[in-house]
C-alpha cells in the first residue's frame, strides 16, 4: 500500500473504533451549532474512532460526530483532492477559510451527504479551503485542498455549525435530493450502515 499510503500531515486517523448507526436529516443535533471540543481524553479518542469506523462502513469521505448522534464539534475525512492525493484527518473546533475576491472560485458538482443517502445533487462550492483547529490530543492542526477535499472540508465543517448541504441548494434541487433519498431507502435502513457488507 506504499503508493497508495494518504497524507495523514498529523498523523494516521485512530482506528478500533465501533460502526454506529448514522444520524439521518432532520433529527436535532443535525440542525444546530455542535459544543465545542473543550476536553482532549479517552471519551473523544473512543469518539474520533468511532466516526472513523463508521465512515468508512459507509464509503464516506468525511463525517461529523453529528452524524453519529453526538453534539460536538469534530469531524474526521480521509478523502482525495484533484490529483487523486488522498489526505486523512481530525479536526475538533474547525474554523473554515475560503478564498475572496478574484481568487474565488465556485466549482458545481455533485454532492451527497451520509445523512441523507443515496441521493446526489450538484451544488456550488469554492473550489479551494482550507480549515484550522485541533487535533484529537488537542494540537494545532490545519488541513488545504482543492477538489473533492476542499468540498469536503466545507461540507464537514458545515456540520458543526448545524448547517447541511441542502440548506445551501435551491427549492428544486432539494426536490431532486428528496426523490432520490426516498427511492434509495430500502437500501439503508434505519440502522445503516452497522450491517453493511
Amino acid at each position: 500500500m506504499s503508493d497508495d499510503a494518504p497524507l495523514a500531515p498529523h498523523g494516521p486517523l485512530p482506528t478500533g473504533g465501533t460502526v454506529r448507526p448514522m444520524t439521518r436529516w432532520g433529527t436535532p443535533v443535525m440542525h444546530r451549532p455542535q459544543a465545542l471540543v473543550t476536553a482532549y481524553d479517552d471519551e473523544l479518542r473512543t469518539l474520533v474512532a468511532d466516526m472513523v469506523a463508521t465512515m468508512y462502513a459507509a464509503d464516506g469521505v468525511g463525517l461529523a460526530a453529528c452524524q453519529i448522534g453526538v453534539d460536538r464539534a469534530v469531524f474526521v475525512f480521509d478523502c482525495p483532492d484533484d490529483d487523486g492525493v488522498r489526505t486523512v484527518g481530525v479536526v475538533c473546533n474547525p474554523v473554515l477559510t475560503l478564498p475572496e475576491g478574484k481568487d474565488r472560485h465556485l466549482e458545481v458538482a455533485d454532492e451527497g451527504c451520509l445523512s441523507f443517502p443515496g441521493a446526489f445533487v450538484d451544488c456550488g462550492r469554492p473550489d479551494f479551503a482550507s480549515v484550522s483547529g485541533t487535533g484529537v490530543d488537542g494540537e494545532p492542526v490545519e488541513f488545504a485542498g482543492d477538489g473533492l477535499l476542499a468540498r469536503c472540508l466545507q461540507h464537514e465543517t458545515d456540520h458543526t455549525l448545524g448547517t447541511v448541504f441542502g440548506d445551501r441548494i435551491p427549492t428544486r434541487a432539494r426536490k431532486k435530493l428528496q426523490k432520490q433519498h426516498d427511492a434509495a431507502a430500502e437500501d439503508y435502513p434505519p440502522g445503516w450502515p452497522v450491517d453493511a457488507g
